[in-house]
């Protein structure tokens, strides 16, 4: 297939599962809102050495919070509940709870699956912490010095996707880089995904194992790097392109990172100099997802200029 001159191949991202929860947070205003979230979700671009996945969803109006502040959603990701209950304790705890203004609410109010955080994180208030009801929720009322920290007492979770992807191939870096930042902008105008990596963009991508060192569960994927491609018999970086970016994609669903993948080819695909789009897969040793790239395509053609 092709859009424009650009040649979009005919294969699939392959993704894995992972535990999400889903996480509110309220604040006096955007500003102090996007500093939690971006504090909250630091150090978790990629599990294989990060402590968790994480990543901001999304702004929410004042209107559709508990507590009628302006609010951000953001994501957390671990591979089994009790690792990500400790992220996501120590995260609210270290990262959002310090942090001025600032309220926790549960963004899966309709998952049967919950954390229970409030009665850990509750005793920073050293006994002088009240259970109270806010929007019809539990929540506890802590003390700080500043004033009031508000949190729910549960948080929801259940299972999401981790990894879906693309592969940008351009001529140069500043066409890469461009068409990079354009996916990444369709991307999030997607419900229900996130982008772990700094600004969306992944400058390093990995496959799975080494050739060279048997004990690293990842490395660069060479196949893909063009400062290298004379020194690599099978590369896939063509003659035409010198600079190649990654887009990683989590989300709370296969359905909404496959319409994130679309939103971000259709995107990048109208940046001069790009030359093809593809994603990396690992014949099935990564994950059971498989998402191809043609059926994201559709996926987001249906969503319209909305995404």
């Amino acid at each position: 297939m092709k859009l424009g001159p650009v040649e979009i191949e005919d294969t699939f991202a392959e993704a894995f599962p992972m535990y999400v929860s889903r996480i509110l947070i309220t604040a006096l205003d955007e500003e102090w809102c996007l500093t939690a979230a971006r504090t909250a979700t630091g150090f978790a671009s990629s599990i294989i050495m990060s402590p968790a996945e994480a990543g901001i969803e999304r702004l929410v109006p004042k209107e559709k919070t508990p507590d009628g502040r302006p609010g951000v959603l953001i994501h957390i990701y671990q591979r089994s509940a009790p690792e990500l209950k400790f992220q996501v304790i120590a995260r609210i705890g270290q990262c959002v709870l310090t942090c001025a203004t600032t309220a926790v609410f549960d963004g899966l109010p309709k998952s049967k699956r919950k954390i229970r955080i409030g009665s850990a994180l509750a005793k920073f208030g050293d006994g002088f912490e009240v259970e109270a009801e806010l929007d019809g929720r539990k929540v506890w009322r802590i003390p700080v010095m500043e004033g009031i920290f508000v949190l729910e007492d549960t948080i929801g979770f259940k299972k999401g996707v981790a990894g879906g992807n693309l592969i940008i191939l351009a001529e140069s870096f500043d066409s890469g880089l461009k068409a990079a930042k354009a996916a990444v902008d369709a991307m999030k105008k997607v419900e229900g995904v996130v982008l772990p990596f700094p600004g969306g963009i992944v400058r390093s991508g990995s496959k799975v194992g080494s050739l060279k060192y048997p004990k690293l569960g990842a490395t660069t994927n060479h196949l893909f790097c063009p400062a290298i491609r004379d020194k690599v018999p099978d590369t896939l970086v063509p003659p035409d392109v010198g600079c190649v970016y990654e887009i990683v994609i989590n989300g709370l669903s296969v359905k909404a990172v496959e319409k994130a993948m679309g939103a971000g080819i259709l995107s990048a695909s109208k940046i001069k100099g790009v030359k093809k789009i593809t994603a990396a897969n690992y014949g099935g040793k990564l994950g059971p997802y498989k998402m191809n790239l043609y059926d994201a395509i559709e996926k987001a053609r249906e969503m319209g200029d909305t995404y």
